[in-house]
């Protein structure tokens, strides 16, 4: 094995392997294909979290984990919350949530990110098996549905070459500037365009008959459901014309397609049947378990592997946590005052804890309020594996430097599991563990045993094979001149990490100087931000991006209606300029 080859940390798609010699490198082979995203290329250039703190004076290690054991001691292992970032990061980081759960504290369930989208294609289809890269690069049409890959998954581009784009966003991204066709729909419209689409397959004698009857047999009634949805008037609110849907059609029949979905879709209360109504869209056309076609979402990055860690533990809410419950809250990698919705409750909430500890390594609104805050090791100084949401490669990242800054998920569990005489496997054992449920390929590729190339070959993984249709829906009238708040990844920052957006984007129709500092209002609360004039939105849309400093004042902690995931965009925002 190469011992320079390792693997990108980053909470995204890709989950791209790496070459570290000198720096930072991009392997030339597979789909990473010798170029690294803006957020890796600058990886070394983003300030650190460098020695532990208490009470904002500089401590040794030694003594930020003994005081860590002192909080812990102080209280019921009850009266403790574990608090850990989700999203797809090196396996080896469930290891302090092993350790938590073992000692007896809380650990949280739920989704900030995905979880909606995913409940409805569980529902669906009976498990989340993504459609590989692999199989996307073999499609003749590629519709990118509310994801924007020259943020988000950069190493799809390539894969796009050549083939008919069809783009379904509410912002005039820059792959729908290049597409074929660009549905600029209203936001919160994407369940109501799948099910026309459908329909209009349907109509016009187009979809998979055979594949309907063997795997989707309750279809007729699915189709009774889209009829309810009034053509003229959806078409003419959500912004798309009857020669649009000709268009899709057009492009679409007889064709090996792929429709790679984005979260944007699923950050409303109906997340779920969202997704499931493209999916839906798909089955219709006999898209699944064909080559080259499918459906991509974010795949689930364990499936087909055991994990060896213990999670059994009471769980509160990662969407709208009540912290205040708990005496000692400890927090690994995530700032929930940026990125949890409801900012202000969140605050309320934290300001009631007597103990907090931060575990990362970066700064941020969370390690500022933060009594004791331990700094992380990167992945270049620490051991770890990994998988993706979007391909079956399993990657083994080894440590490629020595450093003393920090601490790494493992070091920090065996500490503890040492204090509290907590049973935990070495680290050599658990990436052996880990490494054991992948097989190397034909093509070299080292890939997570187990795992479909092409998902639902032979139906779907439902008690009866077959795919379980939508079988009601709820919409939400908007009759108001409030505009839609959307907050995609933008394109400097991952979420609250590196550099982040300060900035309000609006339509130039509204009238408003570009510069301008605008009070942007909902019903939880408001943030002033400058104005930068866009005119890729649409004139009832409101852009902040993820991340940018105060936009979780605005958002909602409710719940989607399945999957326990945070809404976003289940909010609507009034704008006010400030004098």
């Amino acid at each position: 094995m190469n011992e320079k080859l390792t693997a990108c940390p980053l909470d995204c798609y890709d989950g791209c392997e790496i070459i570290y010699d000198d720096g930072i490198k991009a392997v030339k082979s597979g789909h990473t294909q010798g170029f690294l995203c803006p957020h890796m290329n600058h990886y070394d250039k983003h300030a650190r979290v460098i020695a532990p703190r208490y009470k904002g004076e500089i401590i040794s290690m030694d003594e930020a984990l003994h005081k860590l054991k002192e909080m812990l001691d102080a209280n019921l292992n009850s009266e403790t919350l574990f608090y850990k970032g989700s999203g797809n990061f090196g396996l080896m980081q469930d290891v302090t949530t092993h350790l938590f759960a073992s000692i007896g504290a809380t650990l949280t369930d739920g989704s900030l990110c995905d979880g909606a989208g995913e409940a409805g294609i569980i529902e669906g289809r009976g498990s989340n098996k993504n459609m590989p890269l692999s199989e996307i690069a073999k499609s003749d049409v590629v519709i990118i549905w509310g994801r924007n890959p020259h943020v988000t998954s950069s190493h799809l581009l390539p894969l796009l070459k050549d083939k008919t784009i069809i783009v379904i966003d509410p912002v005039k991204t820059k792959i729908a500037k290049m597409a074929d066709l660009h549905l600029q729909i209203q936001p919160h419209s994407d369940m109501l365009l799948a099910m026309l689409i459908t329909r209009f397959f349907h109509i016009n004698c187009l979809c998979d008959e055979e594949y309907l009857e063997e795997f989707g047999s309750e279809f007729e009634d699915y189709y009774e459901l889209t009829q309810t949805v009034r053509i003229k008037a959806v078409l003419e609110q959500i912004g798309v014309t009857l020669g649009d849907i000709g268009k899709v059609i057009e492009y679409l029949t007889n064709k090996k397609t792929a429709i790679v979905v984005g979260v944007g879709v699923q950050k409303y209360f109906d997340g779920a049947d969202a997704v499931r109504a493209i999916d839906a869209l798909a089955v219709a056309l006999g898209l699944f378990g064909k080559e080259g076609c499918g459906v991509a979402y974010l795949g689930d990055s364990k499936e087909a592997i055991d994990s060896p860690f213990h999670t059994k533990a009471k769980k509160v809410s990662k969407v709208n946590t009540p912290f205040d419950e708990f005496k000692t809250v400890v927090i690994q990698g995530a700032n929930p005052l940026s990125q949890m919705p409801d900012t202000n409750r969140v605050k309320n909430s934290l300001a009631h804890v007597e103990n907090i500890v931060y575990f990362g390594l970066y700064e941020n609104e969370t390690s500022e309020i933060a009594d004791l805050i331990i700094p992380a090791k990167t992945f270049l100084a620490k051991n770890d594996i990994r998988t993706s949401y979007a391909h079956n490669g399993m990657m083994i990242m080894q440590r490629q430097i020595e450093d003393e800054v920090g601490i790494s998920e493992y070091d920090l569990a065996a500490f503890l599991a040492k204090e509290y005489e907590v049973e935990l496997p070495s680290e050599t054992s658990l990436i052996e563990h880990f490494s054991h449920h992948a097989v190397t390929k034909i093509d070299g590729t080292f890939q997570v045993e187990n795992r479909e190339d092409i998902p639902y070959k032979d139906g779907f993984d439902t008690d009866d094979g077959e795919f379980v249709f939508l079988e009601e829906y709820d919409t939400r009238n908007y009759d108001d001149d409030a505009l839609f708040l959307i907050t995609p990844k933008s394109p400097k920052s991952l979420n609250s990490q590196f550099y982040r957006e300060q900035h309000l984007y609006l339509n130039a129709s509204h009238g408003l100087k570009e510069g301008s500092m605008i009070e942007v209002s909902s019903e939880h609360g408001s943030v002033v931000l400058p104005l930068k004039i866009s005119n890729d939105l649409r004139d009832d849309t409101a852009l902040i991006y993820s991340g940018t400093p105060g936009v979780n004042k605005l958002t909602t902690s409710k719940h989607s209606l399945d999957g326990k995931c945070a809404t976003f965009q289940e909010n609507r925002v009034t704008i006010r300029l400030v004098d």
